[in-house]
């Protein structure tokens, strides 16, 4: 019975092209910081502040859902996802724009993405995050809201790092910090993704 689900879920395993991070050492604080981000378990519930930012969110969220019916087919999925994406990404102070394009890039929206040297999920997390972050268990970063949170975090921390460069913090969240094309291809990806009024 076991085995079946392995292969199962190895059967939905995909690869995809991601770089690969590179674990560098972090000081106490950063370690402290980043798992305390990682760890809060708010749930995905937009709140507004008034009215307008209500309608602004359904607005976007209208937009993204049909851009992405193509990948992802059933609204309810469609939804629970866009909703996650945005709560993430507001979270860690990036735009979901970048966010989204990041997973288009990193994943093609498949949350059971694996590259080639060992990446996972939408957002193409590398496995020792969980060990300097959490609980040391890879298999959560097929869950949903636990890589799109790990993937902002890191991506958060990068830009932090980086002095708020995206070129310099999207090269080094692929582990090709200084090359152009992973960065160029997020930013490009990324326009898919925009607003427009």
């Amino acid at each position: 019975m076991r085995s079946c689900g392995l292969l199962g879920l190895l059967s939905k395993i995909e690869l995809a092209q991601a770089g690969s991070q590179i674990e560098e050492p972090l000081a106490d604080a950063v370690r402290g910081a980043l798992s305390s981000a990682v760890h809060n378990a708010a749930p995905p519930v937009p709140e507004f502040s008034n009215t307008e930012a209500r309608l602004a969110y359904l607005r976007w969220l209208a937009a993204m859902s049909d851009r992405l019916r193509s990948k992802k087919p059933d609204w309810a999925v469609r939804r629970e996802f866009l909703e996650t994406v945005w709560y993430e990404s507001h979270r860690a102070g990036l735009e979901p724009a970048l966010v989204l394009g990041l997973v288009q890039v990193e994943s093609n929206f498949r949350k059971f993405a694996v590259s080639s040297v060992g990446a996972r999920g939408y957002t193409q997390v590398m496995p020792f995050w969980t060990r300097v972050l959490g609980d040391g268990d890879p298999a959560k970063l097929f869950h949903m809201q636990t890589n799109l949170r790990f993937g902002c975090v890191i991506l958060r921390h990068y830009l932090d790092r980086e002095g708020g460069d995206l070129f310099m913090g999207l090269g080094r969240y692929n582990g090709s910090r200084g090359k152009a094309p992973y960065p160029g291809a997020v930013l490009s990806a990324r326009k898919n993704w925009v607003l427009t009024p």
